[in-house]
């Protein structure tokens, strides 16, 4: 696949035009959707313990499974291939089909960070010790709906898994499922003549324990939420409906394979069963394959290393952000954070049943004398909403360790450019705290762009943090200003950020560029900064939350 084909096949277009998001994503997926590993996905392969296939059996029936082994069983020696020194145990749905030329799909995830990455290829070297992936897509995913969990290992059973295969669903296995809060899924599609990246797809799903339902022994049902609009899994499901679950018993290494059909389900009949669900998939079993003891690692229970924070400030920042302000509700010290970094939550939702996950960037200085999130009221938002409305000072929530590597160690020592738009600007902030503390000498760029300025959420704070240091240049533009705005005070000029003015405000382009905000508006940027001649790898960005 070059940088210039789309990075979706038909089923996928398909389904973000039907939703609106098509023209909104597809130049951001351009640019993120890659051919080959970076070098940061390359070192995160190589730090992981375990990770999740997708792949065919001999019937072209669809399967996920796990691989696993000690850090570094998978590794990237160039760009385009990724080795894995593992195969499926002996019994799994997928022993034998990592032979050359077969399309797989790679995710990685780490648990305890939260992060994932997922890679699509095909086997170019088979073995009886692993297998070598030729890359053709490679794009990370949001932390949402991961759970948290610590990992060890444990030695695999003497006498090797025992595997099982069933027609229907015994009673253990929907206890198991019914109490899952995490599942992975496996589904393809390539279409004769088609790019072979379009090929096998694995993907992660979370959510509160229960949230698959089991209608009958052959049948579940789960939500699809809100994700990156990439729609990797339905476009695939729309075109072809095979698809294959993984369950997995975190505590002893059982693991619980499902094939059969599925069909998407458009609209929730009874959103009170699937709060937060988007649309529903339903699942129709074919064949499933009990593998016990076949992983040997073992995972600690999810919210492991939570915290208890209490809330010493609340306060409003612009028409749709409020600022919360923690400190330790024990009175011991916190955790370091780097400007850029998130914060995980979790949030005791009255309209839920368990705790509800979210992450939110810092916004405040990282001096370690507590953490402040600047939180945007979404429509419709559960979590925001709950935190605007609810949440007041004194209250206590958890909250893990802050995370992401969307931070200054990615910057050289050339000048920063942090550019944001709405409430991309929150780590951006932090970023500036941070730069301004170092008392930095080289340039450093404030670009930041608002509808108004009752909606340009820290802009005093970012005003006084421009006026302390001498190599901070500070520039607003207000899309829709209000008669009260003032130019020369509030903003800067009229309009939308886009490569254009960067041009203008930075001499030669010659930065490190840090983007935050809506999709389109970083594609965007991205796009027009490559095409003067920017350096792709200069260039870092973090989104807040799918399109539309």
């Amino acid at each position: 696949m070059t940088r210039e084909a789309s990075p979706f096949h038909r089923g996928e277009a398909l389904v973000q035009t039907r939703l609106g998001v098509r023209e909104e994503i597809e130049p951001w997926a351009r640019k993120v959707v890659r051919p080959f590993l970076p070098e940061e996905h390359r070192e995160f392969y190589a730090a992981l313990p375990f990770l999740v296939l997708a792949a065919r059996d001999g019937a072209g029936r669809p399967w996920a499974t796990i691989v696993s082994g000690k850090p570094g069983f998978a590794n990237s020696a160039e760009p385009g291939s990724l080795s894995v020194a593992a195969l499926p145990a002996p019994g799994d749905a997928l022993e034998a089909a990592l032979v050359e030329g077969a399309d797989v799909g790679v995710l990685g995830i780490e648990l305890h960070t939260r992060r994932r990455n997922r890679v699509n290829g095909h086997v170019s070297r088979g073995g009886a010790a692993g297998f070598d992936l030729a890359v053709e897509q490679s794009f990370g995913n949001c932390p949402q709906y991961i759970h948290p969990r610590g990992w060890r290992h444990a030695p695999p059973p003497v006498s090797g898994a025992e595997s099982l295969r069933h027609r229907s669903l015994p009673e253990r296995l929907r206890g198991l499922i019914e109490g899952a809060d995490t599942f992975f899924i496996a589904t393809g599609h390539r279409g004769e003549g088609e790019s072979p990246a379009f090929g096998m797809d694995a993907s992660h799903r979370g959510g509160e324990p229960g949230f698959v339902q089991v209608v009958d022994d052959r049948t579940l049902l789960f939500p699809d939420y809100a994700g990156n609009n990439h729609f990797n899994t339905i476009g695939n499901l729309v075109l072809d409906p095979r698809a294959g679950l993984l369950f997995v018993d975190f505590e002893c290494g059982d693991l619980l394979q499902l094939a059969g059909r599925a069909s998407v389900v458009w609209e929730v009949p009874d959103p009170s069963r699937f709060p937060g669900a988007r649309r529903l998939v339903r699942f129709e079993l074919d064949e499933a394959v009990e593998l016990r003891g076949a992983l040997p690692l073992r995972f600690d229970a999810a919210g492991e290393g939570l915290r208890s924070l209490r809330v010493v400030a609340k306060r409003r920042e612009s028409e749709e952000v409020t600022s919360f302000e923690f400190a330790p509700r024990d009175g011991g010290p916190l955790p370091a954070f780097c400007a850029g970094q998130y914060l995980p939550l979790e949030l005791d939702v009255p309209e839920r049943s368990a705790p509800v996950a979210r992450t939110y960037s810092l916004s405040g200085p990282p001096d370690g004398q507590g953490y402040r999130i600047s939180v945007k009221r979404e429509p419709h938002g559960l979590a925001s909403g709950h935190l605007h409305d609810r949440v007041e000072v004194g209250d206590v929530l958890r909250a893990g360790t802050p995370r992401g590597d969307f931070t200054l160690s990615r910057a050289g020592d050339r000048p920063v450019a942090l550019v944001s738009a709405g409430v991309g600007v929150t780590p951006m902030v932090s970023m500036l705290h941070a730069l301004v503390q170092r008392a930095v000498e080289r340039p450093v760029w404030f670009v930041h762009g608002a509808r108004d300025g009752r909606h340009h959420a820290l802009a005093e704070e970012v005003r006084q943090l421009a006026a302390s240091a001498d190599a901070v240049r500070l520039h607003v533009r207000y899309s829709r200003p209000r008669r009260d705005d003032v130019p020369g005070r509030d903003h800067h000029g009229v309009g939308r950020v886009d490569a254009a003015l960067l041009e203008q405000l930075v001499p030669g382009l010659d930065a490190d560029w840090f983007l935050c905000g809506p999709i389109a508006f970083m594609a965007s940027l991205q796009r027009g900064l490559e095409e003067r001649g920017v350096d792709p790898e200069r260039i870092h960005t973090e989104s807040f939350g799918p399109v539309g």
